[in-house]
């Protein structure tokens, strides 16, 4: 995502002051020609949630830290910006995960008792990141929460719904990692590990930390049948091969046969829908919240070195708030779907506004009345008054029409031209691209009624070439 952000400055002996960046670490300004892009992907996203009949659910930049904290794992409140209330003292936290926040709102009751809940969301989460590439400390999300449906058809729809929302954006190659973190956990605890040893293993595998992995079985004394069956299972990832391979380490064993149960009703759906050539099997995706207990996934895409998003099954989260209800979701990353996507910076000389209305400054309001009537045919209009002579109008106008990416530039109030009456000069983009390769070009202009041209703008539906 094009933007302007902060960057560290190594420290001097000579500097006798800290430097102070401009902008906070970790976050970003996004600058207008991406944010219009953002903004059209945000746009396309939840409109395909949208059509699945999910609501939209704009969600409290902070919390009270006692209130959310039972939806959060104490790895991530570590990672939270947390101050003071002045009015009641109490500590609030910036949000730094919004399924928790969705999982609170909806014990409370606040969205219904109605179910199924169906809600999505875009917002920002803030959580303290060291400083490494690919990590920001403000995440654009783009997500989505399915509540109230505990069979595997729940799972189905939120990953028929994410490779529609995927596909609706243009990403031609992706794919889903899928696995369940009920296969693994079991696996650590037939080993013996103790819930700190097992949380710790968790965490290293969910980082696909395998070498950190081994340290801990290690020093946990984990037998090694147990801790070798551990570490095949992190890297058990393909088609049908590793469900057939996981059911030989899980024979006998209720409960890992259950997880991977699950796990193939699952993927034999999505394939059956014709998604098979999308996913991934991967036993040891885990994901990195503990309040996952189902099926899991992440998304991948070719160029992007992490995942673009992903989600999973969340059966007990939103009974650490006070209503037990099974649910499952999904959460995109802005960021990383702008780089998969591949999009060129705005600098190619395409339109960026359809009209740029333009006269002397003795026609201010004619100009200001000309640009009204044609934003209300629902077009994009910039306008500007010149002050100068009358002879050097037409050339600051296509200047300025060029500087401003105008499609069209409508010239009003020119000498001997009547109130009804406009010139069109166009087109200017034509110019750019004859400049660029040495060849002499001029705008055309012409001279039509405001009538002619207002009912032209509003009967065009065509966007301009560029726009999002």
């Amino acid at each position: 995502m094009a933007s302007a952000s902060s960057k560290s400055r190594p420290s001097s002996a000579q500097v006798s002051f800290q430097e102070r960046s401009l902008i906070p670490v970790g976050m970003a300004t996004i600058l207008p020609h991406a944010a219009k892009q953002v903004r059209h992907l945000e746009s396309l996203l939840l409109s395909q949630i949208g059509r699945w009949g999910y609501d939209e659910i704009i969600l409290p930049t902070f919390e009270y830290l006692d209130v959310l904290a039972p939806g959060l794992e104490a790895e991530l409140l570590e990672t939270c910006y947390q101050f003071v209330d002045r009015t009641t003292g109490r500590t609030l936290l910036l949000r730094p995960d919004a399924t928790a926040q969705v999982a609170r709102t909806v014990a409370m009751g606040l969205v219904g008792q109605t179910l199924p809940q169906r809600l999505s969301y875009r917002t920002s989460v803030f959580r303290y990141e060291p400083e490494h590439a690919g990590r920001g400390r403000e995440i654009f999300q783009i997500g989505a929460e399915f509540i109230g449906v505990e069979d595997v058809s729940g799972d189905h729809e939120v990953l028929t719904m994410l490779v529609e929302c995927l596909q609706a954006i243009g990403l031609r190659s992706f794919t889903i990692a899928l696995g369940h973190v009920g296969f693994i956990k079991g696996l650590m605890r037939r080993s013996g590990l103790s819930p700190q040893s097992q949380k710790r293993a968790e965490q290293a595998a969910a980082r696909k930390d395998l070498p950190r992995l081994e340290e801990i079985l290690a020093e946990a004394r984990v037998a090694k049948a147990a801790a070798r069956a551990i570490r095949e299972a992190t890297e058990l990832a393909g088609r049908e091969e590793v469900l057939a391979r996981a059911k030989v380490l899980a024979v006998g064993e209720p409960l890992l046969e259950a997880p991977l149960e699950r796990l193939s009703q699952l993927y034999q759906s999505l394939c059956s829908a014709g998604y098979e050539d999308l996913l991934l099997l991967d036993l040891g995706e885990f994901r990195g919240f503990d309040y996952y207990d189902g099926a899991v996934f992440d998304v991948f895409a070719p160029g992007v070195g992490t995942e673009l998003g992903g989600g999973g099954r969340y059966d007990h989260l939103i009974g650490r708030f006070g209503r037990e209800l099974p649910s499952t979701g999904f959460a995109l990353d802005m960021d990383r779907l702008f780089h998969a996507l591949n999009f060129s910076d705005d600098t190619d000389g395409s339109v960026r506004i359809d009209y740029l209305v333009i006269g002397p400054r003795r026609a201010a309001r004619l100009v200001s009345e000309v640009a009204s009537r044609l934003r209300r045919g629902h077009r994009r209009v910039t306008q500007e008054s010149l002050k100068g002579g009358d002879d050097a109008l037409i050339e600051h106008a296509i200047v300025a029409g060029q500087a401003q990416r105008a499609g069209t530039v409508v010239l009003v109030g020119m000498p001997g031209q009547d109130r009804e009456e406009v010139m069109l000069i166009e087109p200017l983009q034509s110019r750019v691209e004859s400049r660029r390769n040495g060849r002499a070009h001029r705008p055309t202009s012409k001279k039509i009624s405001l009538a002619a041209l207002v009912k032209a703008a509003s009967s065009s539906c065509r966007p301009a070439k560029g726009r999002s």
